[in-house]
């Protein structure tokens, strides 16, 4: 694992994001598979077995996650057909605006599945019959979900994890459907592979312990899909709303079907902190978790556990007490040189609302730093000059987003070699508690400032002013330098 207090994890989306997608990534990346068993066991719902094996998808290996039900419990999945060529169906899913987990259940497809399994290290786990409290089709409440969730032996962390993620479905189906969000009966997404999806995921990411967790965007299909109501458009009414509310940026494919389910789409809004990746990072881990179907794309999702601090050091001490830092102003840590792009391009017919959304968008994409000059064009127009600095392998990615979302028909680009100073996230120990401060230094140059987010926890404990709180901070800091 990575230093610190708490893992990392980036997930790309590419290929969308499922229940059993993310089981899969986790348990790829090291979550105990015992761990796994022994609590997925303790949850009070029967009718279930698991199966964790290895699947070649496009050659790649990947582990698969896959939850079997008995036929009482059988949740099936949709067919291919269901995305389109509504003419060659002739039956209705049964469901509410379901889950579309791509779990495959009817024996025939079953069996065909598994020619691409690997039959070595195979696990099982049966769930227990409960026949008092399962029947086919049965439907919950978020009440009933949640009792079943507390009375299991989860830890608290990954009870409050899976609570989380049913609390974001539930708030997407209230919406979908207008109703208060206890009001809420699940069907498919009440069904037990998407509680035993939702549970592993939270068991995973704890034993893991994931306390930070990247997702860019998600990559979503296109088409529709056929369920009891009717045809609803791709994305679903749920996924829809969970990214809306969530603020969960969407990159649309031409894919004919639908990438992201509501499970998935919840898991990244309950545990997403950042949709921007760190400048620099080191990977410490790889894990890819298979989907069921590939839909003409490589069905994976990609998760890897990263050290956002780099060539940093991983919050060190602010006495420098490790072998790789020295704050105090060695010669031999002096700024280092390395190369950067800049793409810029005059505006002056986009409307201020297109301009901020293309800076987020530019953000989220990894560039380094995005700002708008004010400037005069020809026959004096106002106008803006957009700037965006990023590494070279991102100026493709860049100008596409740029042309997208600017009205823009031309983009003057640079390579640029820039000075930097060499930076640390410290933790220091103030009378006001920990905090965590940046650390720049250049040979016999020492700046440090108090990191934002760490001053704003510390004025939220303490009930202070901000300004109050980063001045103590940086006066202490200060008097520990030396300066």
């Amino acid at each position: 694992m990575c230093k610190g207090r708490g893992n990392t994890l980036y997930l790309e989306c590419y290929s969308g994001i499922s229940g059993d997608m993310t089981v899969g990534a986790l348990l790829d990346l090291g979550a105990s598979q015992k761990v796994l068993e022994k609590h997925l066991r303790s949850l009070p719902v029967g009718g279930f077995e698991i199966k964790i094996t290895r699947v070649k998808k496009s050659g790649l290996d990947a582990c698969d996650f896959h939850v079997i039900l008995d036929r009482k419990h059988e949740n099936h999945d949709h067919d291919n057909d269901y995305l389109y060529a509504h003419e060659k169906n002739s039956h209705r899913h049964e469901c509410y605006f379901h889950d579309h987990e791509s779990h495959i259940h009817d024996h025939e497809s079953h069996s065909h599945d598994h020619e691409n399994y690997s039959h070595d290290h195979e696990s099982h786990i049966h769930g227990h019959e409960d026949h008092n409290h399962m029947h086919r089709h049965e439907h919950r409440g978020l009440p009933e979900i949640q009792d079943i969730i507390s009375r299991s032996d989860m830890s608290k962390r990954a009870k409050k994890i899976a609570s989380d993620i049913f609390i974001v479905l539930a708030e997407a189906e209230a919406k979908a459907h207008g109703v208060p969000a206890e009001e809420v009966h699940f069907h498919e997404v009440g069904a037990v592979d998407s509680i035993v999806d939702i549970a592993a995921t939270a068991i995973c990411l704890d034993d893991l312990n994931i306390t930070d967790v990247i997702v860019p965007e998600l990559y979503e299909g296109r088409g529709t899909v056929r369920c009891q109501h009717g045809i609803i458009p791709v994305p679903v009414p749920a996924v829809i709303n969970i990214v809306g509310s969530h603020h969960i940026s969407l990159h649309m494919t031409q894919t004919e079907a639908e990438l992201v389910t509501p499970t998935g789409a919840a898991i990244v809004a309950a545990i997403r902190t950042s949709d921007r990746l760190p400048d620099r990072y080191k990977i410490c881990k790889i894990g890819m978790g298979a989907g069921k179907r590939d839909y003409g794309r490589t069905s994976i999702l990609r998760g890897l556990l990263i050290n956002p601090a780099s060539d940093e050091t991983d919050n060190t001490d602010i006495t420098g007490n490790t072998e790789n830092t020295d704050i105090t102003g060695n010669t031999e840590n002096a700024g280092k040189t390395d190369n950067i792009w800049k793409l810029e391009s005059n505006i002056d017919d986009s409307t201020g609302e297109a301009l901020g959304y293309a800076m987020e968008r530019l953000l989220e994409a990894g560039a380094r730093d995005v700002y708008y000059t004010p400037v005069y064009m020809k026959k004096n127009r106002p106008a803006y000059q957009l700037n965006v600095i990023c590494d070279e392998e991102s100026t493709a990615l860049m100008e596409e987003i740029i042309f997208r979302e600017t009205t823009t028909i031309g983009i003057r680009k640079m390579k640029m070699q820039r000075a930097v100073m060499q930076r640390e996230i410290c933790r220091v120990e103030t009378s006001l508690g920990m905090a965590e401060v940046k650390v720049c230094r250049a040979g016999e140059i020492v700046r440090a400032y108090p990191e934002y987010e760490s001053i704003v926890v510390i004025c939220r404990e303490k009930h202070m002013d901000f300004q109050d709180v980063w001045n103590r901070v940086y006066e202490e800091v200060k008097e520990r330098l030396g300066e």
